[in-house]
């Protein structure tokens, strides 16, 4: 695959992502959406589906990573880091770019729901935040969830019959529903720096009415938590299979 075809690809597949996954918590918590108060199970399955058509989309072009952490963990396997870079660059273009569309999507909803005497806050839209602060333990929850993300996803690509028959985008999707509805309570499962990162340097940027910090004190965690499980995931990878 070409770098042009790489970057294109992330952009694309990334961008789908985050925004069916940021809007699928807009949808559930914004003021007026006709979603209101879904629920869990519902942002489970909709972050599940962004990750079903981003990677199918992106899929001819990239292989459809959509991840720095699958894309670290693949390197670390293989030992090929020529391309990590033009991965990771499409991945946060993406996100960014996804998290905007989102952000026009719900464009009417921002702006009633700033104008409710109990606003409701805008940064989980874009980015996560632990239920208990607590950096140690936030972090080894992200490490944790990523391992359980990276590790399957390069296991799945010794069943032949998976890539043969196109349903491993599939697999991977119901993987992020299953780690959003196990592993998701304590931290939001980022399990994704670009998607994390991305949107929420789109939150700090965009003019969201009355929209609270981004929270940057926390930001690391998000990043630095998948890059480790997605490096781990590589070596046991390689060490046991």
């Amino acid at each position: 695959m070409s770098n042009g075809d790489v970057f294109l690809g992330e952009v694309i597949g990334t961008a789908i992502l985050i925004l069916f996954g940021a809007g699928v918590v807009a949808a559930v918590v914004l003021n007026y959406s006709k979603a209101k108060d879904a629920g869990w199970v519902v942002i489970a399955f909709g972050w599940g589906f962004g990750v079903l058509a981003g990677a199918y989309t992106a899929a001819p072009l990239s292989g459809g990573h959509l991840n720095p952490a699958v894309t670290v963990g693949i390197a670390v396997d293989t030992g090929d880091w020529d391309q990590v870079s033009v991965y990771i660059a499409g991945q946060m273009v993406g996100a960014v770019l996804g998290a905007v569309l989102c952000w026009l999507t719900y464009y009417a909803q921002f702006r009633a729901n700033a104008e409710e005497e109990l606003a409701q806050p805008t940064l989980g839209i874009f980015s996560t935040a632990p239920a208990i602060r607590h950096p140690v333990a936030n972090l080894v929850t992200e490490i944790i969830a990523t391992v359980g993300l990276v590790l399957p996803i390069l296991a799945f690509g010794l069943t032949k019959g998976l890539g043969e028959s196109g349903t491993a985008v599939l697999v991977v999707a119901f993987l992020v529903v299953g780690i959003g509805l196990s592993l998701g309570g304590p931290t939001g499962y980022a399990i994704n720096p670009a998607r994390d990162l991305g949107p929420r340097i789109v939150h700090a940027l965009l003019p969201i009415p009355n929209k609270g910090t981004s929270d940057w004190g926390y930001a690391w965690i998000p990043v630095v938590g998948p890059l480790i499980g997605g490096a781990l995931s590589g070596v046991i990878f390689n060490a046991a299979f």
